[in-house]
């Protein structure tokens, strides 16, 4: 792994704006990985280039700002507000741009020594009767080295591109045994190897070459595809680890998967294979919103009380403090769908079982297994959001003596069974009943809210203030609750925040209520997709889309990416990964 500075620099400005872009982008220098070829590169004229993802104000800004110091926009990324390009040597970008080199991406499968030993029981351990056929009507996207024809995925595999350009299957072995894991049939094995959600549909995102490889940017062109091409995409399986030495308040690629997250798709990542140790879970994982799996180990059995945290399995908390994983998954010895030639197959032959089967270990598989229990239960109760997902299976996971440790554990085992019990009392509850008349009100209210939204994101306070006039009472009423379930440290800055813009002194006297009002066309956002009707009617505008889906947009996440930068962070902080 070869250490390489950033050619991308940043300009003067505003104190705190300024130390931000500095330490990102000085962080990024010191720990980034380079691709051969890739990341760095040489033109016919001697001059040096930087592959980098730069993020800000919008797609379009970034791209201007891009071709204005002479570099070239390789891909449009408004699914994190910029673009990818390459900038020559030297290049200076002002300091609304937050510039992140490219860096590698690597698959989360552990050592193939350990594909030895017994075999793991899956949906034995999960909770799931052997016969099962559920998952139906729901898909899930798999972004990884591609999924292979196989009879076991016949029929499953519902669209799939290819952003490596390298062509189609999965040369190697990767993918496929993922979706094998979420959504494998098990017929060529008289259903002994049936994936966990075998009725689902699946979306084969190719990210990643023959070899495995993948980087930032090609990935990121994955995610936008799906967010652009697959609206239909539930879950998205990410079972890949990054050493990004950046917050995960500004790193590109959590960023673009929160975004997922907040439009409705639970999206799964694994805790990364450095375990045992203390603080050893990898990016994505690291990111506190989304359904991180790390791996366990079943010992061979279907019995819950020898269960441990494989030794690999990466623990918490991560660097910046947060607890991880949330909870773990069979990820050692899995047997799954075998990719025919392919490099993992050719490798190891020791660990293929029959003619179309594999078995292999990592938080990868976990990851999978998790993916593929979300389709499980969205199946059954299609209206629960991706918070509402994590918090069903941290809640019902189940304890063992060697899964006592929060740090490897998380919550405990991953339990399909009691999460889908869980589920089914959920859509009974009261609160359920108020969501559903809360997002009837806000679905009515569709374009008060888009021209709030955009009222506020201009400055505009006159149309601000009739968009809010207009406002139905359920809607009003929402936005109430709303805004003081918001913890009292964001409220207070959203209001401080408001007052330096000139809105305290609105029509309604305080600076609170202005920021209330704000906050509430911000946070609108993430409940609105509940409503696929209405989600499918009011987003076919893509710009409206791109803007509102701004992490910048929303008061929570901007008040986030502030607060690292806070007196308590220092340069020392990213020191450790070196």
């Amino acid at each position: 792994m070869r250490l390489h500075g950033t050619a991308a620099a940043v300009g003067t400005g505003p104190a705190r704006v300024r130390r931000a872009v500095v330490l990102a982008t000085a962080a990024a220098a010191v720990v980034a990985t380079a691709l051969p070829g890739a990341a760095r590169a040489t033109d016919a004229g001697g001059r040096a280039w930087q592959d980098v993802v730069v993020t800000g104000s919008g797609a379009e800004g970034a791209a201007s700002a891009v071709t204005a110091v002479g570099g070239q926009v390789v891909a449009s990324l408004p699914l994190v507000r910029g673009v990818a390009a390459r900038l020559p040597a030297g290049a200076t970008l002002g300091d609304q741009w937050l510039v992140a080199p490219q860096r590698e991406l690597r698959v989360a499968a552990a050592p193939a020594a350990l594909t030895d030993g017994p075999a793991s029981t899956v949906r034995a351990t999960l909770g799931l009767p052997a016969n099962g056929d559920e998952g139906r009507g729901v898909t899930v996207a798999v972004v990884d080295t591609g999924i292979a024809d196989v009879p076991d995925l016949a029929g499953r595999v519902a669209r799939r591109i290819d952003i490596t350009g390298s062509g189609g299957g999965d040369g190697y072995g990767h993918g496929t045994f993922m979706a094998g894991l979420i959504a494998g049939s098990g017929a060529a094995s008289g259903g002994a190897y049936r994936g966990v959600a075998p009725a689902a549909k699946l979306v084969d995102v190719k990210v990643a070459d023959a070899d495995g490889r993948t980087d930032l940017i090609t990935v990121l062109r994955g995610l936008q595809w799906v967010s652009q091409n697959a609206r239909d995409v539930k879950v998205l399986n990410l079972s890949l680890s990054s050493n990004s030495p950046l917050p995960y308040q500004i790193d590109p690629l959590t960023q673009a998967l929160e975004a997922l997250w907040r439009r409705g798709v639970t999206v799964v990542v694994p805790s990364g294979n450095d375990g045992p140790g203390t603080g050893s879970v990898t990016s994505p994982g690291s990111d506190p919103v989304l359904l991180t799996a790390g791996g366990l180990d079943e010992s061979g059995t279907a019995q819950r009380r020898d269960d441990v945290v494989a030794t690999w399995s990466g623990r918490g908390p991560s660097w910046q403090g947060d607890a991880k994983p949330d909870l773990v998954a069979p990820g050692a010895r899995v047997v799954s769908l075998r990719s025919p030639g392919s490099v993992v197959d050719a490798a190891n032959p020791q660990a293929r079982i029959g003619g179309g089967y594999f078995r292999g270990s990592g938080t990868s598989m976990a990851t999978a297994v998790t993916s593929g229990v979300a389709a499980v239960v969205l199946a059954e109760e299609p209206k629960l959001r991706p918070d509402a997902v994590k918090n069903l299976f941290t809640a019902t996971a189940y304890s063992a003596p060697g899964l006592s440790r929060a740090a490897g554990a998380g919550a405990g085992g991953l339990d399909a069974a009691r999460a889908l019990d869980a589920a089914s009392e959920w859509r009974k509850s009261p609160s359920q009943a108020q969501f559903d008349r809360d997002t009837a009100a806000i679905g009515r209210d569709a374009k008060d809210w888009a021209a709030l939204e955009e009222a506020i994101l201009a400055g505009d306070r006159a149309a601000a203030a009739a968009a809010w006039a207009k406002l139905s009472a359920g809607s009003r009423d929402w936005a109430a609750r709303a805004w003081v379930q918001l913890d009292p440290a964001t409220r207070d800055w959203a209001a401080r925040a408001w007052v330096t813009e000139g809105w305290g002194d609105g029509p309604d006297g305080t600076a609170e209520q202005w920021a209330a009002r704000a906050w509430v066309a911000r946070a609108w956002v993430a409940r609105a997709w509940v409503s696929d009707e209405w989600a499918a009617r009011a987003w076919v505008n893509g710009d409206w889309s791109a803007r509102a889906w701004v992490a910048r947009a929303w008061v929570s996440q901007d008040w986030a990416a502030r607060a690292w930068v806070s007196d308590k962070w220092s340069a020392r902080a990213w020191t450790w990964q070196l």
